[in-house]
């Protein structure tokens, strides 16, 4: 048995202390999906949240068909689609300016390291929300095509092309028309 399957199954039987290295193990992989879906900070950190709490409350129907992380992201996921939903019922936030940025980041100072991750984050935007979470999970998270289908619900194939074209546009609206959509980026 894993260490992680064996932290799923003492928090399932009410561990307080597994269930919190299972998030803790987990936290920064969920912030970093709903940071990149949401395209902000402060609403990254309320979908993180939101996936968190579902984790706790979803935990008891975990049936272990799916690795224990396939199922996280799929919790992740489905908050942040919740919370963009949310999103189109409230106002725009406003943009942080680049000391904010580097603040929330914390990261050093590079203004153009700033300004391509804005720009990222501004296209992942604008990219329709079905290949905005495929991309996430393949190029931000790391997920292979099988784990995303998992995630999805959806077959490889859908996938594939869910990624090749978030990928098009995402070069044609980053000004890089020719860059080959199919050969993966680094995630930034």
């Amino acid at each position: 048995m894993s260490k992680e399957a064996a932290l799923v199954a003492a928090a399932r039987d009410g561990d307080k202390d597994a269930l919190d290295a299972l998030l803790r193990d987990n936290y920064d992989k969920i912030f970093a999906l709903c940071r990149r879906m949401t395209g902000n900070h402060a609403d990254g950190l309320d979908a993180t949240q939101e996936a968190l709490l579902a984790v706790v409350r979803g935990l008891p129907r975990f049936d272990g068909r799916a690795a224990f992380s396939t199922w996280v992201y799929r919790v992740a996921t489905n908050a942040c689609l919740d919370e963009l939903r949310r999103r189109r019922r409230r106002p725009e936030p406003v943009e942080p300016d680049d000391a904010s940025a580097r603040a929330w980041r914390d990261e050093p100072a590079d203004d153009q390291r700033i300004a391509d991750g804005l720009a990222i984050d501004e296209a992942l935007a604008g990219l329709p929300e079905e290949f905005r979470v495929a991309v996430v999970l393949r190029d931000v998270i790391g997920l292979d095509y099988a784990e995303i289908a998992a995630v999805l619900s959806i077959p490889p194939g859908t996938v594939r092309s869910r990624i090749a074209r978030g990928r098009a546009a995402l070069a044609r609206t980053l000004g890089n028309p020719t860059r080959d959509p199919t050969v993966p980026t680094e995630a930034p």
